[in-house]
């Protein structure tokens, strides 16, 4: 399985931007996936998940609100949507897939990465 993250790039605070993650190899509608991101100096957090039968979408909760992913199964592809940025979501983001089928939030729980695109919201 591949993951190639895309869309990053620098934004004034306020902004939007939107990632996308192309998937391929074997990879199901029914795989968890995921965005996480990693700021400078910090461990790396859960953004927003979506899953395979029937799970929905679930968020950290300073993305409630602000970012939402969505993904489309024919294309293989997710995305994730960011609005209102701020300049604390600087952070290389990650696209990862989980086989679990449970809305984990824990790194540890996906198995799968992409390499990671760089949001900057400036002030």
């Amino acid at each position: 399985v591949q993951l190639q993250a895309s869309g990053g790039g620098l934004v004034q605070a306020g902004g939007s931007l939107r990632l996308s993650c192309a998937a391929s190899g074997r990879t199901s509608d029914k795989d968890n996936m995921a965005w996480f991101r990693q700021a400078p100096g910090k461990e790396r957090e859960f953004v927003a998940g979506i899953g395979g039968s029937g799970l929905g979408t679930w968020y950290a909760e300073f993305a409630n609100g602000r970012f939402t992913i969505s993904k489309d199964n024919a294309k293989r592809t997710f995305d994730l949507q960011l609005n209102s940025l701020k300049p604390e979501d600087t952070a290389v983001h990650y696209c990862a897939r989980s086989q679990n089928k449970l809305p984990y939030t824990r790194s540890a729980d996906y198995s799968d990465w992409g390499q990671g695109t760089e949001v900057t919201v400036s002030s």
